[in-house]
């Protein structure tokens, strides 16, 4: 048999050369970060992901700030688009029209300094879909008026779940209370952020009459409400009631208040309004939070039986939080344990008479905890850790400010196979409790340690070489006086993974830090690609040089910067060119998510590993990366 003659070579066809309706259908079925990698690809590429953005169902837009003319080719007509996440940021009034698309069914804003109420508005009159809405921050120095309120309700005749996270404490009974009359029936979920304790009061004491003459029901604006989570000035009896009396439904309630003054007698949630708490049994969440912010103040006038009383008609709690109810002792906290025998998350921040005691039989019970915090329990010892670790589906624990807690505690943790998240915050532990966590076998992905004064460079540079080292995304090191540029150093070499670094207040950290964290690759990655957030304020010995560092290429998912308010404003204005999706904070506040456990969430942390570089890219299409007059003020 003779030899085939290979005929001429082909070229080998790629996704560029299908039809175009057909590539257009393909790149559809895409998310919005794959759309933006494919079309840098090839011009004809470019074309067809362009087109694409016509048919996307979903687009989020949450780790960056786009402005209008950035946001807009990302949103062209499109009646298909039916979630919309956006950081407004960088936005105003003049982008309403193109966020309020009528096909959306989700719509989340954030960060909405720059609107007015015409936002409100806006969205009632054209997003007459919508099932769930966010909005967050709608700007403090413009009027928003009761009659945008209610266009947004009677608009929005779907919505299910609403979340409204701005002031209105400046809102009158009247002016708040009358448009919720217009709220839509099908609503499940309301939050709402800084809002008078008597005017929720006055609006959910408001009912709706249906029927004919004289056969009228009267019957609650909210009838099928599941979850309410309210901010408000103080947290009373009366509002309890309210809420018991007039929600038939609900299974999940978060109260939070910060009082400005001492709570009076007649002002204040007591143990008969905790007894009205659940009447009907119905409650898989409770969250009773006093925040300390303004105020050094707790619920002095709940104890035990108050505890108790509840107890009775809560069985069916799944997740507790109680902060700041300082006169409940053990036997309060022991009627949860025992009581509550589905309870998979528990939460007690300042129990100040919270003792070991509450644990040393926990082992008894059918509970499998899987979230605890016990923030800021001065008394709890090492014996109580011992005794809670018998709960061994534990993925979230936080102890911080427990500063009796020790070595012993950690030794007790390493033996938790399913922990995820450790917040040990200001504990007593040292180099000793170090080295029983590193042998920890389960896979932790955040690991906090602010405040750990004992600890030293040797302790926490063998976290690096630790069995969880390949986890570890977040880990905080803040406060921590004894570190120095070694330990980012040794960090740089191991190559963990890091997303979030805080390094807070740690006076050695210096230029040689950001230079080592800059050029450490991760699984072959650009210079400090896994870094979302770094957090360098007030330490002591960052000067101009590392903000070079800062530039592209290096450190390109970074998101959040904290750098201390005397740095230079001509470098930090450079690198707000220079990175214009780069939130730098100066100012010392926190940066990035922090850790929560009174709400819904718990621990809601970054933990989202997909790049943005390409979105990133699409957006500055056209713009020059790298900008030479830039890097002379840089330098």
């Amino acid at each position: 048999m003779g030899e085939e003659r290979a005929g001429p070579s082909t070229p080998p066809w790629g996704l560029q050369d299908l039809p175009s309706s057909l590539v257009g259908s393909i790149l559809s079925t895409l998310d919005i970060r794959s759309i933006c990698s494919v079309s840098a690809a090839s011009r004809s590429l470019h074309s067809s992901a362009s087109l694409a953005l016509s048919f996307l169902p979903s687009l989020h837009l949450l780790d960056i700030a786009p402005t209008l003319d950035l946001l807009q080719p990302l949103l062209p007509p499109n009646p298909h688009l039916r979630s919309l996440k956006v950081d407004c940021r960088r936005l105003d009034d003049s982008s309403i029209a193109d966020l309020a698309r009528p096909s959306l069914q989700e719509l989340c804003l954030v960060n909405c300094d720059g609107f007015g109420g015409d936002l409100l508005t806006t969205i009632g009159s054209r997003c007459r879909d919508l099932r769930s809405l966010t909005l967050g921050s709608v700007g403090p120095q413009i009027d928003i008026n009761a009659s945008d309120l209610e266009q947004l309700l009677s608009g929005c005749t779907e919505l299910e779940c609403l979340k409204l996270d701005f002031d209105l404490l400046s809102f009158d009974h009247n002016n708040f209370t009358e448009p919720w009359r217009k709220a839509p029936r099908n609503l499940k979920s309301l939050e709402i952020a800084l809002v008078l304790s008597t005017v929720v009061t006055e609006m959910l004491s408001l009912t709706i009459e249906s029927g004919s003459p004289p056969y009228y029901i009267k019957s609650s604006i909210f009838p099928i409400l599941q979850k309410l989570c309210l901010s408000v000035d103080c947290i009373t009896d009366s509002l309890v009631i309210s809420i018991s009396k007039n929600l038939m439904f609900l299974s999940h309630l978060d109260l939070h208040d910060a009082p400005f003054i001492e709570p009076t007698v007649t002002s204040d949630l007591t143990n008969y309004g905790l007894q009205q708490i659940n009447p009907r049994g119905t409650l898989k969440h409770l969250s009773l939070v006093r925040s300390q912010e303004f105020l050094y103040t707790f619920f002095h006038r709940v104890n035990d039986l108050g505890i108790l009383l509840m107890a009775q008609t809560c069985s069916n709690l799944e997740s507790v939080c109680l902060e700041g109810f300082c006169r409940v002792t053990d036997s309060g906290f022991r009627t949860i344990l025992h009581s509550c025998t589905n309870l998979l998350n528990l939460t007690v921040c300042y129990g100040n008479q919270l003792t070991d005691l509450v644990f040393h039989d926990i082992s008894a019970t059918s509970l499998s905890l899987k979230h605890v915090s016990l923030r800021s329990c001065p008394l709890l010892s090492n014996v109580a850790i011992i005794g809670l670790v018998c709960n061994t589906d534990l993925t979230i624990l936080d102890l911080r400010h427990c500063r009796s807690l020790g070595n012993e505690a950690l030794r007790a943790v390493s033996t938790l196979p399913k922990l995820k998240v450790l917040l040990l915050d200001f504990m007593d532990i040292g180099d000793l409790g170090i080295s029983y966590l590193v042998h920890i076998r389960s896979p932790l992905t955040s690991l906090t340690l602010r405040g750990c004064k004992r600890l030293t460079e040797t302790g926490i540079s063998a976290i690096f070489g630790s069995s969880f080292r390949h986890s570890l995304q977040v880990l905080d090191l803040s406060n921590i006086p004894s570190i120095s540029d070694n330990t980012i150093l040794a960090l740089a070499k191991t190559g963990v993974p890091i997303t979030e670094l805080r390094l807070r207040e740690c006076p050695l950290i210096g230029d040689t830090s950001v230079m080592a964290l800059a050029s450490m690759k991760v699984e072959g990655g650009w210079h400090g690609s896994s870094l979302r957030l770094l957090d360098l304020y007030k330490t002591g010995g960052i000067t101009s040089l590392a903000f070079r560092w800062f530039k592209k290429p290096y450190f390109p998912r970074l998101r959040w910067l904290g750098v201390t308010g005397s740095t230079n404003r001509d470098l930090l204005c450079a690198l707000e060119r220079n990175r214009p999706f780069l939130h730098v904070s100066s100012h010392g506040e926190e940066i990035g998510s922090v850790y929560s456990d009174t709400s819904d969430g718990w621990y809601r942390h970054i933990n989202n590993m997909e790049e943005v570089d390409e979105l990133e890219q699409w957006l500055l299409e056209g713009e020059n990366e790298y900008d030479e007059d830039e890097d002379m003020d840089m330098e």
